[in-house]
């Protein structure tokens, strides 16, 4: 597939590119030294922000209003929604808009709504839904929780060696998982002011699985506790809910948040709520005033739009800033840059979280996406800001030769026993914990992945490691996980071409030589993936179906993906790369920076997608400051 894009500037080249990228970068620079770009997603957010304000009773008019707005801009053309731009119908995602949009003030019949509803009936109505969207549809009485999973609150008694407790989910799901036990538990409904009897299609749900299967046995445990859930007197319930009420207060942020993401902080929001925190309580009261700080206000033509960040990326993008500006041949001494290694070195975490629990004689260390975010470091970070931070010296040598150092010894612990790494825990990947009847939307559990492994790959052959049981281990782990074309698989990122634009260096980097068949294969790969247009582009689809693999539209951080990947490789003189990098110089806009109308970010492969909004320029500068100075 090819994109016709118009040439920004048809002579630029690929030094006045840095020239222009650099100045983008230097004016976005926070005063306190960070660089944080938006991070979008689908209307999801803004449609569960509007009915957890509805269910609080905190939902202004203007909130309502501003947000439906925003709502409606995102609609498709045949008036549904799609979990990224581009993509296909999605049924619960068109639910959720729905329900928020009738919340909002529109009539059910209106015009823009009456095609929703005939594709939500079309594709088996709320009933076909997935549980978390039918779970707020029960929290404002429109399904009934007895037709929900069970998620009993006695899941934080059990231990950790225990099978489906707590911490064999991955940090967002066990975060999430834990207030939800005690929302459904309680069973609230605070009604809306309609019903949506129009989106129902009365097909009865399905029967009992065979009971020697999987979802067999899980339908057959949820039914027990249901009836556990019934019993008159329960003390081990009411002690349970008082424990899962103390771990979810133990895990909060700095700034309000849970996990600094959207849906455990949300839950937890409610759950207290429900246990009688009240609105005024310091934990509650800052969970609320922290979500205002994840809302974007736009003034347009049309009036206020108001929407909601997953999440915040302030760490990663300075990071990847940091890398890039320093790519592009900015002087470690400049003052951007000095600034953004202070602030960088502030964010260390020091403290032990979560990860103990499998680790639970490793010293903390590392750091987390967030502004705030503690409890969770994150390997990919934590590797992304050692590959910045060792190329930073004085004034501050001692200072961050200490961080370094404590973050490496971090991530050589985290290390998993397969050799490759995981985002936030090591060995979490007990795969029983997928099988559960609400583990229908999003990875429940964090294994280790190509990217994240080839990044931390990557920072230990910086470091003089190439030679350690770990890096090696690591070097086979991706070696064993290429793809049988040639590519490797993207976890956090677009996926083919990003596993593959993380891969190719990090191997070059640990010693394997560039002649090697794995490399030539992935040189190849991407070669065949390049578009008419000289970028490279790869549909999110692709996470379902295969044959999307490096297909797509031309977009600025993947052809910059392939680019890195095809110049670790020693392709600099090749027309492959001369096309590349034509594509992106042509494409970027007057003020240094590049558009990207396209989601690259993956949170949940499959089912939930971001477009980071500072990637097309960080990884574009990468890339061409690497062509242009001869780097790798």
């Amino acid at each position: 597939m090819t994109q016709t894009v118009p040439r920004a500037s048809a002579t630029a080249t690929p030094a006045d590119a840095l020239a222009a990228g650099i100045g983008f970068l230097r004016r976005e620079q926070d005063r306190a030294g960070w660089w944080k770009g938006e991070l979008a997603t689908n209307v999801t957010m803004d449609a569960e922000d509007l009915l957890l304000r509805h269910f609080l009773g905190i939902l202004t008019p203007q909130a309502a209003e501003e947000s439906a707005r925003w709502i409606r801009s995102q609609q498709r053309a045949d008036g549904t929604w799609a979990t990224f731009p581009g993509g296909p119908a999605d049924l619960s995602t068109t639910v959720e808009a729905f329900v928020a949009l009738r919340l909002a003030g529109d009539p059910a019949d209106a015009p823009w709504l009456t095609p929703s509803a005939e594709f939500i009936r079309d594709q088996g109505g709320i009933e076909a839904a997935r549980v978390f969207t039918r779970i707020w549809l029960a929290l404002v009485g429109q399904w009934s929780w007895d037709d929900l999973p069970n998620l009993p609150p006695e899941l934080v008694f059990l231990p950790s060696w225990f099978p489906l407790n707590v911490y064999d989910f991955a940090c967002w799901a066990r975060q999430t998982i834990v207030p939800l036990t005690v929302v459904s538990t309680l069973r609230p409904v605070r009604p809306l002011p309609f019903d949506v009897a129009e989106l129902r299609t009365g097909k009865r749900p399905p029967k009992t699985r065979t009971p020697w299967t999987w979802d067999g046995m899980f339908q057959n445990l949820d039914t027990a506790l249901h009836a556990y859930a019934k019993l008159p007197f329960n003390p081990i319930r009411k002690a349970a809910l008082k424990q899962a009420a103390e771990w979810i207060l133990a895990r909060q942020e700095a700034d309000g948040s849970w996990g600094g993401i959207q849906p455990p902080w949300v839950y937890s929001i409610l759950a207290l709520h429900l246990l009688g925190y009240p609105l005024d309580h310091p934990a509650v009261k800052a969970g609320i005033a922290g979500l205002d700080g994840f809302t974007i206000r736009e003034e347009t033509d049309q009036g206020w739009l108001r929407r909601l960040e997953a999440c915040q990326s302030p760490v990663w993008d300075t990071a990847l800033a940091m890398t890039a500006l320093l790519d592009a041949g900015v002087s470690a001494g400049d003052e951007m840059l000095v600034r953004a290694t202070d602030w960088l070195l502030g964010e260390e975490i020091r403290v032990p979280g979560d990860w103990t629990v499998r680790r639970p004689s490793l010293a903390p260390g590392g750091f987390a996406f967030e502004f705030a975010n503690d409890g969770y470091p994150d390997t990919d970070d934590t590797a992304e800001v050692v590959l910045a931070l060792r190329r930073m010296g004085k004034p501050d040598h001692l200072r961050i030769r200490g961080a370094v150092d404590r973050s490496v010894a971090w991530l050589e612990g985290m290390q998993s026993r397969d050799g490759g790494w995981g985002a936030f825990d090591a060995d979490n990947t007990q795969v029983l914990t997928t099988k559960l009847s609400f583990c229908d939307f999003g990875a429940v559990i964090d294994p280790p992945s190509a990217d994240v492994t080839a990044h931390v790959v990557e920072m230990l052959a910086a470091e003089g490691k190439t030679g350690t049981r770990e890096c090696r281990r690591g070097v086979q782990w991706l070696l064993d996980h290429q793809e049988d074309d040639g590519s490797w698989f993207g976890r956090w990122g677009a996926n083919y071409v990003y596993g593959t634009g993380a891969v190719v260096p990090a191997l070059t980097a640990a010693g394997i030589p560039r002649s090697s068949p794995r490399v030539r294969r992935a040189v190849r790969w991407l070669a065949e993936h390049q578009n008419a247009d000289g970028g490279w582009g790869e549909d999110l689809r692709s996470y379902r179906d295969r044959e999307w693999a490096g297909r797509g539209d031309s977009t600025p951080s993947q052809t910059a993906w392939a680019l890195l990947a095809l110049l670790a490789a020693g392709e600099r003189e090749s027309e492959v790369v001369t096309r590349g990098v034509e594509w992106l110089c042509a494409r970027q806009r007057p003020d240094g920076g590049w558009d990207e109308d396209k989601h690259t970010g993956t949170g949940f492969p499959g089912d939930f997608y971001l477009s980071y909004h500072l990637y097309r320029v960080v990884f574009p500068l990468s890339a061409l400051g690497r062509y242009v100075r001869g780097g790798s």
